[in-house]
């Protein structure tokens, strides 16, 4: 058993708390790794809202660069001392989508089985199933992804963020959207994962890159990672602006990074003919649109949801890794500040203001 400091959401809408907890050896199937960088995640603080469950108390964090400490039985894809990024989507191998050769869309992801608890033994529910604003953590052997690049220190905040809403991004262009080579791009909404997927757009050769938010700031920063052209969507229409911007036509692929019914429709109807729509911006529950059945029909095309860009860990994460250290992917630009476990409260603060793209826990 050993004893670490670990960030935890005691109840709902409480500040969390710094805590000790304890994280058990790893068992069959499982690995403790020792944590090196965690970013602070929107859907953190969603637990702590209460958004995501009510199975508190919740360990949070989980996009997260590690070194593996111990392993299970039968564990053969890592060993200890191995750099790993973590991951929530842990493929099963046996459900229908792992049947079908799409494990991206595994639905039976694996997680420990173990359970890391508090001081008094109360059990904790771990943050997407991985549980990294602590010093360590027990997770599926399968929720690390073996980094065999040469990375150094400074570098690992960076890579840590490709867990989680970096490749959301990422992959909402260029798996779920199928971006080709020339293409037109308009990401509504420029935070972290709309901004990653303007960077997303670059990586995989768009020729027209619309970054379209109501922040200045952030329409600068999305240009900074490749936006060609930038629309402050509080000052003009950003369906015609878009449309200005590619010969009237609209674009090839739109992004939704918000989720709210008006960005969706700004969305749908800022695509050209036969163009593609990718909801990446998670929803809050209950949210609807009224869907003109005869626009979808005349537009064609197709209108999709990006679960975590369609990511496969193990085919994404090396590769993203690769791009950054051919200087084709800025992953620097994304860690806004390096902060301690003990700022993780004002942290997601700041993250409200929409003045940085992740603050990131370095332990």
């Amino acid at each position: 058993m050993h004893k670490v400091k670990a960030v935890v959401a005691l109840a709902k809408n409480e500040p969390v708390t710094v805590t000790t907890i304890n994280v058990p050896d790893p068992g069959q199937g499982e690995a403790l790794v020792k944590v090196l960088t965690c970013g602070v995640c929107q859907t953190d603080h969603h637990y702590v809202a209460g958004g995501v469950g009510d199975e508190f108390p919740y360990l949070l964090g989980h996009e997260s660069a590690a070194v593996v400490e111990a392993v299970g039985e039968d564990v053969t894809n890592i060993a200890p001392g191995d750099l790993v990024i973590l991951n929530w989507r842990a493929v099963c191998g046996e459900c229908r989508a792992c049947r079908k050769g799409e494990p991206q869309y595994c639905f039976a992801t694996h997680n420990a089985t173990q359970k890391m608890t508090l001081e008094d033994g109360t059990e904790l529910t771990p943050a997407l199933g991985v549980g990294s604003f602590a010093e360590k953590t027990l997770v599926a052997a399968g929720q690390c992804t073996k980094i065999t690049a040469d990375i150094s220190p400074e570098q690992y905040a960076a890579i840590g963020l490709l867990g989680c809403g970096v490749t959301a991004g990422l992959g909402a262009v260029l798996n779920t959207g199928a971006l080709k080579r020339g293409e037109s791009v308009a990401v509504i909404g420029c935070g972290g994962v709309g901004t990653a997927a303007i960077a997303g757009a670059q990586l995989g050769g768009a020729t027209t890159i619309i970054a379209v938010d109501i922040d200045d700031d952030k329409l600068e920063r999305a240009r900074q990672q490749g936006a060609t052209h930038t629309v402050n969507s509080a000052k003009v229409d950003p369906i015609e602006a878009i449309r200005e911007l590619t010969g009237g036509f609209g674009a090839d692929l739109v992004i939704d990074a918000v989720g709210i019914a008006p960005t969706f429709k700004q969305a749908f109807e800022a695509r050209d003919l036969a163009g593609r729509v990718v909801l990446v911006g998670v929803p809050e529950p209950g949210t609807t649109w009224d869907i003109p059945l005869d626009e979808v029909f005349g537009r064609g095309g197709s209108i999709k949801s990006a679960w975590y860009g369609d990511t496969l860990p193990s085919r994404d994460f090396p590769e993203f890794v690769d791009q950054y250290l051919l200087g084709r992917l800025d992953l620097d630009g994304f860690v806004s500040e390096r902060i301690k476990l003990e700022d993780v409260n004002d942290a997601f603060e700041t993250m409200k203001t929409g003045r940085v793209l992740r603050s990131v826990v370095e332990l």
